[in-house]
């Protein structure tokens, strides 16, 4: 990470929490913006363990950070750990933002935001009347499940690992959202393939893909033509995922939109000031994609 200005006593900090946290690009995006503002800030990124997260946040609060992201494994952390929470945190069941103010912490959730905004941009579609299988109940599947249903989606499956993990979340929803039709599936390759099969939308919401090395959860007959396969993982071009989507006929998206989109919403609630988006967004793709633009 390069930085264009001399840091100084005045400089306001912030921060992305995680763990492991090397992967994360919101240091590009985030410092890309603040200079395109012409702000006396700085973005960090550090590497903490879920047991000491809370007391970490209380002393970047005492330090005087201007706010703080959180991602994996650390969301649903935060939210049981901070008192003072926004409707959106609540919402979601997970924070992955974090402001400060006289008092201390309060926690927002603005990864729901993200999922939307990034799906309209890079489909031209809205989730209303639309049915979709999301693989991965934690924290960021969450907010993807909780933002399809509010956004009117008809029918909603969910699967992890975890059986138990997606079954309390489809309780939640069909309490929350009585006209959407929400299911689970054990987490085995055929019930998957056919839940993929049968949606709309096939969201990617686990953390497999992180690793150059990981292969692809769902085979290219889990996927059909003029489907679309969405991958929150955004580090790569194409994740095994969506590789496996793309040979079927799918359209494909990595998460790249998702991290735009959500951490502009996070810097306008740290500073009441817009994000510079377009900034962000080539700072980005140049990372990804190289040469500034992706490919489409």
């Amino acid at each position: 990470m390069r930085l264009h200005h001399a840091i100084s006593p005045k400089t306001r900090p912030f921060a992305v929490l995680g763990h492991p946290i090397s992967h994360s690009l919101s240091p590009l995006m985030h410092n890309a913006n603040f200079r395109a503002l012409c702000m006396d800030a700085v973005y960090l990124a550090f590497d903490v363990e879920p047991k000491h997260l809370i007391a970490t946040l209380q002393t970047m609060w005492r330090l005087g950070f201007g706010g703080v992201n959180i991602t994996v494994p650390l969301k649903e952390t935060a939210f049981a750990g901070i008192k003072r929470l926004d409707i959106s945190a609540r919402r979601m069941g997970a924070v992955n933002t974090v402001s400060f103010d006289s008092r201390g912490m309060i926690g927002y959730n603005t990864d729901g935001d993200g999922f939307v905004l990034a799906l309209h941009e890079e489909f031209g579609i809205h989730l209303s009347g639309r049915s979709l299988f999301i693989l991965g109940s934690g924290g960021a599947g969450r907010a993807v499940a909780i933002a399809a249903a509010s956004q009117k989606a008809t029918r909603i499956v969910l699967s992890d690992i975890d059986p138990k993990r997606s079954e309390r979340l489809a309780r939640e929803l069909c309490c929350m959202f009585r006209r959407c039709s929400v299911a689970t599936a054990p987490p085995e390759e055929n019930a998957w393939r056919r839940a993929s099969l049968a949606a709309d939308i096939t969201v990617q919401a686990t953390p497999v893909g992180m690793k150059p090395g990981d292969k692809s959860l769902l085979p290219s007959d889990a996927f059909r033509p003029g489907q679309i396969a969405f991958d929150l993982v955004y580090m790569y071009p194409k994740t095994a995922f969506l590789n496996a989507a793309s040979h079927a006929g799918a359209r494909t998206a990595n998460g790249l939109g998702m991290l735009l989109h959500q951490g502009a919403k996070a810097f306008e609630i740290w500073t009441g000031r817009s994000a510079a988006v377009n900034v962000m967004r080539r700072s980005l793709e140049k990372a990804v994609y190289g040469g500034g633009k992706k490919a489409r």
